[in-house]
């Protein structure tokens, strides 16, 4: 009876989407407004997750330059950065999330209407818009997913450097973590890359959503 409940779980899930995009559909905003708007969330996003893991490997950097006195406030500041990067981080993946499914349910609305054109002129050109952009939006969620793959790496040594440190609080211990940082200075530098192209994807996608209903 397990799969009974997992079929009422979806059901009940698909029904309040159904719900969700009729009453966005009455006051004006449809689908694709609500693709377009996702895309924007998520850009804003990845914008945070950079400035959090740009600060939290400050704050590394800084007390790594410490000698005694003020380790243990800055091993709190540190903590905090690494959890506001987490954070960060989970938002990303919960925008991608939400992104994709908006996109599909997009694509298959727009797919189904196909067949209702009397005119094959236009559903053609309409088939056309579709594939191009499912094309768009594939290179952008590639992006986005590469972009949010290289958080995982961060997040592990920066975990592993708090939990270290909890419980050495002292400056052979952050001596211990000092070669620790260079990695991490890497895994930054090609997160904030990846970041970055996959904002740029994004805008570039916004805008030729935007483009498409003018």
């Amino acid at each position: 009876m397990r799969w009974l409940a997992v079929a009422a779980m979806v059901l009940t899930v698909a029904g309040c989407q159904s719900a969700y995009y009729g009453a966005m559909e009455k006051v004006g905003v449809h689908k694709r407004d609500i693709l377009v708007d996702r895309v924007d969330d998520a850009r804003d996003a990845q914008a945070d997750a950079q400035e959090e893991f740009k600060s939290a490997l400050q704050r590394l950097d800084e007390m790594l330059q410490l000698d005694g006195g003020e380790i243990e406030a800055q091993y709190n500041k540190l903590n905090d950065d690494y959890e506001a990067s987490k954070a960060a981080a989970e938002r990303v993946y919960d925008r991608i999330e939400a992104i994709d499914s908006v996109a599909q349910d997009l694509f298959d609305e727009w797919a189904d209407e196909l067949d209702e054109y009397s005119n094959d002129s236009l559903r053609r050109q309409s088939e056309r818009s579709l594939r191009e952009t499912q094309r768009r939006y594939a290179s952008l969620l590639q992006s986005m997913e590469r972009a949010a793959a290289t958080m995982d790496p961060v997040l592990d040594k920066l975990q592993d450097n708090v939990l270290y440190l909890k419980h050495n609080l002292n400056a052979a211990a952050v001596d211990a973590i000092r070669g620790e940082y260079r990695s991490l200075q890497t895994d930054v530098a090609e997160l904030i890359e990846e970041m970055e192209v996959a904002i740029a994807e994004s805008d570039a996608f916004i805008q030729a959503m935007q483009e498409g209903r003018e």
